[in-house]
C-alpha cells in the first residue's frame, strides 16, 4: 500500500512465468529482501510496515480493479475515509454482479421440510417471535441472504472462509439498506456493500470499512443466533420455518459444499497478517464483542472468543464467563448448540434432562431463544445476548486483542 503497490493491490490472478520473475526481481531490487515467488511471505512482511499510503493508491487501486469489472474499481472512488489498510482488500476471485446472493427467498414449514434431514447444520433465529432456519448446505452457496423475520428487514452473511454466520438488523438510525456482497475480502473476511452509499462494510464486524458512511460510526444491530442440529432446532420450535432449496438457482444442494476441502485443511484461502498459533487456524471458537468501556473511540470494541470443545466438555455445559464488567452464562445444549446470556448475579450450575437450568439457590429456568425465563415469578430474566461460531483464524484477525478462552 505504501512504497509497494503491487502488492497490496494486485488481485489475485496467475500472471506468466515470465511475468511473474519481473515481478519478484524488482521487489527484490526495492526492498532488500529474497522470498522468491513465495506471495505470501511478501505481503505477510510488507503488512508488517509501518502503513503509509500515498496519497494516490485508492485512485491506483481503483484502476486496477476497475480492469477486472467496473463495479469492483467503484468501491475506491466514492470517498470517504478507510478504517482498516487498503492493502489488506484483496478481490474474492468473482465481481459481485456474479456473486448468487439470496433475495427473500421461499421458506417452508417444519412439516414440509423433506430437504433438510436431522443430522444437517442450521443456523437458527428468533426474530418478533418468528423462528426460522438456515440450513449450512443451502447458504455455502450464497454469501448474503435479505429476508424478513417477524415484521424485521434482515441481513443474513455467512462466510465459510471465517466459518461464521451473522443476523444483522438492515436498518440502522431510521435507515433502510440493501446490502450486496462485494466480491471483495479483508483479512479473508468477506466485505459486503450497501446500495444506497456504495460504502464497503465487514460482513464480521458490521460495520463500514471504506466509504461515506465509515465517518457517521455507524452499526447494523445482530441478532442472536445458533449453530446447531436441524433435529435440535425443530424439537425446540416445531412451528419454525426452514429456507427451501427452491431459491431459483439450478444449484445441487445434496452436493458436499465447495467449502468442504478447505475446513478439512487447515491452509487459508487468503492470507492474515498475523496468525495467533495458541489454536489451529480452523479451531471453531465461540464469539463475541461488545462495545469497550466508557470514554474509549466509537469504533473500539472488546471481544472474547472461547473454544468451543471447551464448552463441549459435559462440565462446561453451563459454564460463566465475563467481558466488559458484564456476567454471562454461555448454555451449551443437545447437539452442542452455544447461547449466551447476561447472568447478573445469578449463578447457575446445571442443565436438566429436560432442558431446564438451575441456579445456585435451587431455582429453575426455561432456556428460549430471546432469555433465560425464571419460573419464580419475583426473578426477572437473563437476556440472550449474540454470538456466533467463527474460525479462530478469522476472528482473531479481526479483533487481534480478542481474550482467549481455551
Amino acid at each position: 500500500g505504501s512504497s509497494l503497490p503491487t502488492l497490496g493491490a494486485l488481485p489475485r490472478q496467475h500472471p506468466s512465468t515470465k511475468a511473474r520473475a519481473r515481478i519478484m526481481r524488482f521487489l527484490e531490487d526495492q526492498t532488500g529482501q529474497d522470498f522468491g515467488d513465495d506471495l505470501r511471505a511478501w505481503r505477510r512482511w510488507h503488512w508488517n510496515l509501518p502503513y503509509e499510503p500515498h496519497p494516490g493508491y485508492a485512485a491506483f487501486k481503483a484502476a486496477l480493479y476497475g480492469r477486472v469489472d467496473a463495479s469492483l474499481g467503484l468501491f475506491f472512488k466514492v470517498g470517504g475515509e478507510a478504517t482498516v489498510r487498503l492493502d489488506e482488500i484483496d478481490w474474492s476471485g468473482r465481481p459481485p454482479t456474479r456473486i448468487p446472493m439470496l433475495d427473500h427467498p421461499k421458506h417452508v414449514p417444519a412439516s414440509e421440510a423433506g430437504h433438510v434431514e436431522d443430522k444437517h447444520t442450521v443456523f437458527g433465529l428468533e426474530v418478533g417471535g418468528e423462528a426460522r432456519a438456515y440450513p449450512t448446505h443451502i447458504l455455502a452457496l450464497h454469501e448474503l441472504t435479505r429476508d424478513r423475520v417477524g415484521e424485521t428487514e434482515i441481513t443474513l452473511v455467512y462466510d465459510p472462509l471465517c466459518g461464521a454466520v451473522i443476523p444483522y438488523a438492515s436498518e440502522t438510525r431510521g435507515a433502510l439498506l440493501n446490502f450486496r456482497p462485494a466480491g471483495l475480502v479483508y483479512r479473508s473476511n468477506r466485505l459486503m456493500f450497501d446500495e444506497e452509499t456504495v460504502s464497503l462494510w465487514s460482513t464480521l464486524d458490521g460495520r463500514p470499512v471504506l466509504g461515506p458512511l465509515t465517518a457517521h460510526h455507524v452499526q447494523l444491530q445482530p441478532f442472536p443466533v445458533v449453530t446447531t442440529t436441524w433435529r435440535e432446532w425443530r424439537a425446540r420450535h416445531p412451528d419454525t420455518t426452514v429456507l427451501s432449496h427452491d431459491t431459483g438457482y439450478p444449484f445441487d444442494y445434496s452436493r458436499e459444499s465447495p467449502f468442504g476441502r478447505y475446513r478439512r485443511s487447515d491452509r487459508l484461502m487468503f492470507e492474515v497478517p498475523r496468525p495467533d498459533a495458541r489454536l489451529e487456524n480452523k479451531e471453531p471458537v465461540l464469539a463475541l464483542t461488545f462495545p469497550a468501556a466508557r470514554g474509549a473511540a466509537p469504533s473500539e470494541r472488546d471481544a472474547l472468543a472461547i473454544k468451543a470443545r471447551l464448552l463441549e466438555k459435559r462440565e462446561n455445559r453451563v459454564y460463566h464467563t465475563s467481558l466488559s464488567g458484564l456476567d454471562l452464562v454461555v448454555v451449551t445444549g443437545d447437539d452442542d448448540a452455544h447461547r449466551v446470556y447476561a447472568a447478573g448475579d445469578t449463578r447457575f450450575v446445571g442443565l436438566d434432562r429436560d432442558g431446564r437450568i438451575r441456579d445456585a439457590d435451587g431455582g429453575l429456568w426455561t432456556l428460549t431463544e430471546a432469555a433465560l425465563v425464571p419460573e419464580a415469578r419475583e426473578a426477572t430474566g437473563k437476556m440472550r445476548l449474540p454470538a456466533w461460531r467463527s474460525f479462530w483464524f478469522a476472528w482473531h484477525a479481526q479483533y487481534p486483542d480478542t481474550e482467549l478462552v481455551k
